[in-house]
């Protein structure tokens, strides 16, 4: 097999039609120099060079080998500078997957917000459960993922976002009066709605709400926080509803949001990524993009409104 060394070589020597004189362009020894060129005219099966007391000459084949390996070795110069070129922070594509409790509160902040800060960034965001995220982002069609932590996965970089206070949602004309602060173990788990199998504020719920030997759940196979608290609003039930969605989701809904005592349950949003990626520079400036654009925390007299 040839090797960008000989051909290195070979490019010298045609250069000065000398083999002293090429072997000191390319820093090594006139016999090893001598060795790397018999080496390519035994793998190739051609005489590329005359050698004589005179000098050297390049034979027909020789010649056509070099034009050959002059546009070889221009190929990986190129290629070289391109490496050393490096983009800058969010340059080019940056492929998001962000789960669907945190997206539609998120998104609208954070494109914005890496469009002004770095022109020169194609977003392209997917929205889906976890574990599909996940899978797409080991096999390369993501290149981060926002979810709440802990993630499941092997080789990959996690960095904390924000933490995201729990509430319970319930209809504003909702006949059971919750005690505020609340309590974990006083929710009616049988008027506990619940998306569907999959999303993991499922399971919080269930965590938080002491469900594990209860089965009276209403599950409605909800796929949104948009569709579950919409039901809710029409006093179909309660349900959990992190503090990133509060804001937006009690502006288009007759929604009353009870806050849990101290400690309040709550989830980390962090940032996955490959570790293999070699964009830890990229994961840092999206990580203070997130940080900078997530919905403020709610004060006191709106948690209890």
């Amino acid at each position: 097999m040839l090797t960008l060394r000989q051909m290195r070589y070979f490019e010298a020597l045609a250069s000065v039609l000398h083999f002293g004189k090429a072997a000191a362009m390319v820093n090594v020894s006139q016999p090893a120099l001598s060795a790397q060129i018999m080496e390519m005219e035994d793998h190739l099966g051609i005489k590329l060079v005359e050698r004589s007391r005179a000098g050297v000459l390049l034979t027909p084949k020789g010649l056509e080998a070099l034009r050959r390996i002059r546009l070889i070795l221009a190929e990986v110069e190129r290629l070289e500078e391109s490496a050393r070129d490096r983009p800058g922070v969010l340059e080019g594509l940056i492929r998001i997957g962000i789960i669907p409790t945190v997206a539609p509160y998120l998104v609208p902040q954070l494109v914005p917000y890496l469009r002004a800060s770095y022109p020169d960034v194609l977003i392209e965001l997917k929205e889906a459960i976890t574990d599909r995220l996940v899978a797409d982002l080991m096999d390369g069609k993501l290149d981060a993922v926002i979810a709440a932590l802990p993630v499941e996965a092997e080789h990959v970089e996690t960095r904390p976002l924000f933490s995201d206070r729990f509430f319970m949602a319930m209809a504003n004309n909702e006949a059971e009066v919750l005690v505020s602060p609340l309590v974990e173990n006083q929710v009616d788990t049988e008027r506990l709605l619940l998306l569907e199998e999959g999303h993991c504020l499922r399971d919080q719920a269930l965590a938080v709400c002491g469900t594990g030997a209860k089965r009276n759940l209403v599950n409605v196979g909800a796929t949104s926080m948009a569709t579950l608290l919409q039901m809710v609003s029409h006093d179909m039930g309660m349900t959990l509803i992190p503090e990133i969605a509060v804001s937006t989701e009690t502006a288009r809904n007759n929604l009353r949001i009870v806050p849990f005592a101290d400690p309040a349950p709550s989830r980390e949003i962090g940032l996955v990524w490959r570790r293999s990626s070699g964009r830890a520079d990229d994961m840092t400036a999206l990580t203070e993009a997130v940080i900078a654009c997530r919905p403020a925390a709610l004060t006191l007299a709106v948690a209890v409104a």
